[in-house]
């Protein structure tokens, strides 16, 4: 494997900025510091650039098996490398849904073979599905999966019977979709009686799945949890009453419940229905925009652990399938996550340091990855060099996703990714792609 060495880089780490020079050598940081003299097979001069560790996202959907007409293990890390992420986890609602040990390796399999990007799955949980799930290896695996409201195929767990014994017997963490599927179809009924199956505007979303559906389902999990002393991650949480949940005073390496937000929970709200219309319809939806106030604020302080994407392609033919009810819920968003959140540090909301913090350090300490997560003497190369002083508008000759869109388009954002090192290999620089080398499977020190 090359050796890099990577000059006058502005480092943002641990809490702070430094300009030094670090030293890549066996997929491993070397050294680090100024001035370094170690000769190396590439060299690159980031000086006026900002190094960061590389973003670790916490759940994507890349569509692979089974839907690989949307996205695919090959198409979707691609497009995440490009975007600065060098790791993803990515979730069990495939074709068929990651239920089962053998069908979990399938995927590992598969993204040995096709993945540019470092790689884990989460288990799949169900109804019936125990025994397979408590026979998960906690230190190859990054978790398990359970869907507390609607999704696709036999993945909704809501017996409270099997939700006690997963809470009570799980190996690892669990990480969970918190919306509350009797109230959500309460309120569809409402609004198939109030304007027709073709006929709800897609506006209705927030009120479908509802504020109360989120906070009924996920203050169950918070209860479970506290009862069996479960090691929860809550997903995507979209409320500001659903941040009452959660602690704000205990260390992250001390939490037993954790919680995320995504990118466009804190981008987009509910105003912008009438233009962006289905582009923006996602499980749980985008709500109005006191909550997107309210989640930046629980980012802020603590409440919320980790930045993320849901990254969750449909084809555009899909997403303007012309009602409410035929539209897939999902964006995609893997390749900009970053950049949506320098475009928050542009506008004074965050800092370099607390970005680095809720994207590469918390997800690393959260899942308690091994070697990950930062730059470190001995941690794995995961490197993203940043240029602030150039802008990127997002349009669809520039997305690299395999449905070919964004609803980010027409967005110009600051910074562009000029190199993304993936493991100590150069995955990526100055929007060329060197595929010679792929990810690595992500393991975890448990």
């Amino acid at each position: 494997m090359n050796s890099i060495l990577i000059k006058n880089a502005r480092l943002v780490n641990e809490g702070q900025i430094q300009e030094t020079d670090v030293f890549v050598k066996n997929g491993l940081i070397s050294r680090i510091g100024q001035n370094l003299n170690e000769v190396a097979d590439t060299v690159i001069d980031a000086r006026g650039q900002y190094l960061m560790p590389g973003v670790i996202d916490d759940q994507v959907h890349f569509r692979d098996p089974g839907l690989t007409h949307k996205g695919d293990l090959y198409s979707e890390p691609r497009a995440a490398v490009a975007g600065g992420v060098t790791t993803f986890m990515e979730m069990p609602n495939t074709v068929p849904n990651a239920t089962t040990q053998q069908l979990l390796q399938d995927k590992y399999d598969t993204a040995a073979q096709k993945s540019l990007a470092n790689y884990s799955f989460f288990m799949g949980g169900t109804n019936d599905n125990l025994e397979e799930i408590l026979k998960t290896d906690t230190r190859s695996v990054c978790g398990i999966k359970l869907f507390m409201g609607s999704s696709t195929g036999n993945m909704l767990v809501d017996n409270v019977h099997t939700l006690e014994e997963i809470f009570k017997q799980s190996p690892m963490l669990i990480a969970t979709h918190c919306e509350d599927e009797a109230t959500i179809r309460a309120n569809t009924q409402h609004y198939v009686e109030q304007y027709g199956e073709e006929n709800i505007p897609m506006s209705a979303h927030p009120l479908i799945r509802s504020v109360e559906a989120c906070y009924k389902s996920s203050s169950m999990a918070v209860e479970l949890a506290k009862k069996h002393n479960t090691r929860l991650h809550i997903l995507h949480i979209s409320t500001e009453e659903e941040l009452a949940l959660f602690a704000n005073d205990v260390p992250l390496e001390q939490k037993r419940i954790t919680a995320e937000v995504c990118v466009h929970h804190l981008w987009f709200d509910a105003s912008q229905y009438d233009t962006l219309g289905s582009q923006i319809k996602c499980n749980p939806a985008i709500k109005e925009a006191r909550h997107k106030q309210a989640l930046f604020q629980g980012l802020l302080d603590n409440r919320l652990d980790i930045i993320a994407t849901d990254h969750a392609p449909h084809t555009w033919e899909e997403k303007q399938a012309g009602t409410y009810k035929g539209a897939p819920s999902g964006l995609p968003l893997v390749q900009h996550s970053l950049q949506v959140m320098l475009a928050f540090y542009q506008q004074g909301k965050i800092s370099l340091e607390r970005i680095v913090e809720k994207m590469c350090h918390a997800p690393a300490i959260c899942f308690q990855v091994e070697k990950r997560g930062f730059v470190r003497e001995g941690y794995w190369a995961d490197l993203v060099l940043v240029d602030l002083e150039q802008n990127l508008t997002v349009a669809k000759d520039n997305v690299l996703y395999k449905c070919g869109w964004s609803p980010l388009e027409g967005q110009t954002l600051p910074g562009v990714v000029t190199h993304t090192i993936v493991s100590g290999h150069l995955a990526y620089k100055h929007g060329a792609f060197d595929e010679s080398k792929r990810g690595e499977r992500v393991l975890f020190s448990r």
